[in-house]
């Protein structure tokens, strides 16, 4: 019944999050304001790991190609699916949840504990339209995110595989050419978006409907990181199924 009854009270949370707007001046600050917190500071961990695990894909690849008539091109062809449909949508959104997620997730609850949520109320603001809708649409931009952990991880898998003497230039550039399908980046996007919306309510809603005091902040955050995940795979799954089955 427990999980029937956070379940309700989620999709309660996301009415009310849509419902009495906090006046527009104020709405546009809070969302600059979360547009630097939760994605321009999240750019150097995402370009940082996006680069080298781009490049350990081209490396496990082409150690892995032992028959000499497989062409070297596979090499840029297997880090640009990879990058693409997996690592760059997926992998980096919960690596986001652990770090945003649990951003969001300590300030709200930290501001349950203080009670300046139940101030928010008593000065007749909708709290969680104030607090939850700047993340969501700041939250909208992570797409850009996605876009540039794509690129680095294929320039990392091709840094990786030229300079290592896995494969030449014009063969890796060809395999990131070959049967290049452009429906697989409008799957990738339709997904990031869908992930973009669990990393801005799941981990609010953790924060927001939490009771105790500072050691349940702390246990919020972590369950928060857990669910958060947990739905982002889920999610990835039903999305896989519908979109390329």
């Amino acid at each position: 019944m427990k999980y029937l009854q956070d379940i309700g009270s989620y999709f309660l949370m996301i009415k009310r999050v849509f419902g009495s707007f906090t006046k527009t001046s104020v709405l546009k600050h809070l969302i600059f304001k979360e547009i630097n917190d939760l994605i321009i500071s999240s750019l150097g961990i995402v370009a940082f790991i996006s680069f080298f695990v781009g490049g350990v894909v081209a490396i496990q690849t082409a150690l892995n190609m032992d028959n000499p008539l497989i062409p070297k091109s596979l090499i840029g062809f297997a880090t640009r699916q990879s990058v693409i449909l997996e690592f760059a949508p997926t992998f980096i959104s919960i690596i986001m949840a652990g770090k945003v997620g649990s951003f969001i997730t300590s300030s709200i609850g930290s501001m349950r504990v203080t009670e300046q949520i139940d101030a928010l109320e008593v000065m007749g603001i909708n709290s969680l339209n104030y607090l939850v809708f700047p993340k969501i649409v700041a939250l909208m931009f992570y797409p850009f995110v996605i876009v540039i952990s794509m690129f680095l991880g294929i320039l990392g898998g091709w840094v990786a595989g030229v300079y290592g003497g896995f494969s030449s230039s014009t063969a890796f550039i060809s395999g990131l050419q070959d049967s290049f399908i452009p429906y697989q980046l409008f799957y990738a996007f339709f997904k990031t978006f869908v992930f973009a919306f669990i990393l801005a309510t799941v981990p609010s809603w953790q924060g927001y409907y939490m009771k105790g005091g500072a050691l349940e902040v702390g246990r919020a955050s972590t369950n928060s990181f857990v669910w958060t995940s947990v739905l982002i795979i889920s999610a990835n799954y039903i999305i896989t199924q519908l979109l390329l089955s």
